[in-house]
């Protein structure tokens, strides 16, 4: 999705229903989406993770 979000590749949503239920993979999605969102805007603003240290 990161890529075009526009569409999933061939064959890419059959093979995760395998797997998943519908629920599990919308709840996937929203968490990969989000934690691409944190990684793309904290190397835009140069910010270094807190590792609580």
């Amino acid at each position: 999705m990161t890529r075009g979000a526009a569409a999933l590749r061939e064959g890419s949503l059959e093979e995760l229903k395998k797997h998943y239920s519908e629920d599990q993979i919308v709840e996937l999605t929203l968490v990969v989406a989000v934690a691409n969102l944190t990684n793309r805007f904290n190397d835009a603003l140069q910010v270094e993770p807190d590792l609580g240290e």
